[in-house]
């Protein structure tokens, strides 16, 4: 059993004892936390907007949780199956005071989660993820009398909404996708992406669309986490030579990722390198990622006259850094793109009918729009420390040992060197160290990978 409290939602494993997994009991605890947090903000509106991905768990703990909301006073909005930019979306389509997904994102399907919206369908903010976890904590709850119980309407419509609201962007080319005829095969994992990307794949004129592991039962058809080693049926089904590309999402859509004709992986890395290229393309600006990812975006945006900026790991301080300086598009390395013209959150809908213009109008193959772009590999590293060290003071003086290096210290430690880079994170939860290198190849990487390993334990020695 497993039941991680944080700033930014609950998640944990279904069953067990309270306080060991994610029990009823640790559900509705944190869901009137989270009612309560937002009572004391004086929004204007009474609603709650609730959607959840398939996973099995889902449909109780989404029960559990709009019951809560309504002892509170809460009306909630269940708009049931759906994904986690569509929730985005609804909040301030209807104008709600905030919004909670149920979703344990690529987390096996024992998993599930609160995902926390504010009244922009945006995840709360550090300060106010603190805030929710001492009344948690405290126990401060107050429920509404029978006079003021809340109401529960429930509307299945908002994928739609979604899938037009796609449409409407002025970035995706309907007609020129549908000239190009592409054959997609769809990777859904069981969950909600086999409702709605065909969905969306039908409006943009994709006329032949397969799909596996399409029913949407939460009963995962493999690991729900959409890396190529969990991905081999797709891969197996591209190299037939009979699609165009291959589509990939995780349980609650938030992440994209393509294999490409040959069924070669694209690299979710590359997903927002591929979409990135495209938006400069028609209006060259600033875009963020996280520290970890691909140095190939800031290549991108630097070869089309914008600015690239780093954020530190986790999508809100992607989104925080993007409104601080403007950015065109942005998001993260694990195939989530953030395009503020639609919203502030990683949406795999958006990514799919920005990427199929791109695609289109470029009239290449998959493969040759991979090549395209800088050939760079991460290397993904870390490393155990006995629990009396000062993790802090290691990654200080790693960072001294370097400083004629181009060096950022705003979430662990990066080290830009001309031709690749390396970044050290401590883990919250535990001693370790995470350590990500990329390089010009698979070899190099980890090479810089293993020389920063033996710094820390030289460190540690001392």
């Amino acid at each position: 059993m497993a039941l991680i409290k944080s700033i930014s939602g609950i998640r944990g494993t279904i069953g067990g004892k309270p306080g060991e997994g994610l029990s009823p009991i640790d559900v509705v605890t944190f869901a009137a936390a989270y009612g309560t947090w937002l009572k004391k903000k004086g929004h204007p509106s009474n609603s709650i907007v609730l959607g959840r991905d398939a996973r099995i768990s889902g449909e109780m703990v989404s029960s559990l949780v709009a019951n809560t909301l309504i002892g509170l006073g809460w009306n909630v909005l269940d708009i049931g199956l759906s994904t986690t930019p569509t929730v985005e979306l609804a909040v301030p389509w209807t104008k709600a005071a905030g919004g909670i997904i149920i979703t344990a994102s690529h987390n096996p399907a024992q998993w599930n989660a609160l995902k926390l919206l504010n009244d922009r369908g945006e995840f709360i903010s550090d300060q106010d993820g603190k805030d929710l976890l001492t009344i948690a904590e405290n126990q401060d709850f107050d429920f509404a009398d029978v006079m003021k119980l809340g109401k529960l309407t429930q509307d299945d419509s908002f994928l739609q909404q979604h899938v037009d609201h796609v449409l409407g962007l002025s970035w995706v080319n309907q007609p020129v996708i549908e000239k190009a005829n592409f054959r997609v095969l769809v990777d859904a994992v069981n969950s909600t992406g086999g409702i709605v990307v065909p969905m969306l794949l039908k409006a943009l004129g994709v006329q032949h669309v397969d799909v596996i592991f399409g029913e949407a039962t939460g009963h995962f058809g493999h690991n729900p986490e959409p890396l190529p080693e969990n991905l081999t049926e797709m891969i197996s089904k591209m190299k037939g030579g009979n699609y165009d590309l291959g589509i990939v999402v995780d349980p609650d859509v938030d992440r994209l990722c393509f294999i490409s004709e040959d069924g070669t992986p694209f690299g979710e890395e590359y997903t927002l390198v591929a979409v990135a290229d495209y938006v400069l393309s028609v209006k060259p600006g600033n875009t963020v990622s996280n520290l970890s990812s691909t140095r190939a975006l800031a290549d991108v945006t630097r070869k089309a006259g914008g600015e690239y900026f780093a954020a530190a790991v986790g999508e809100v301080n992607v989104v925080t850094q993007m409104k601080a300086v403007n950015a065109i598009i942005g998001g993260e390395g694990n195939g989530g793109v953030i395009f503020p013209e639609s919203h502030y959150g990683r949406d795999s809908l958006v990514g799919i009918g920005l990427f199929l213009t791109h695609l289109a109008n470029k009239g290449i193959k998959a493969s040759e729009l991979r090549a395209s772009y800088p050939a760079y590999v991460i290397s993904k590293n870390k490393i155990e420390l006995s629990a009396d060290l000062n993790v802090d003071l290691i990654l200080a003086t790693v960072a001294e040992k370097y400083k004629n290096e181009q060096v950022n210290t705003i979430d662990g430690v990066k080290i830009d060197f001309p031709d690749r880079w390396v970044h050290l994170r401590k883990s919250n939860t535990e001693p370790i160290i995470r350590i990500y290198a990329e390089a010009f190849s698979e070899a190099e990487a980890d090479t810089l990978a293993q020389q920063i390993i033996h710094v820390i334990e030289e460190i540690a020695q001392v």
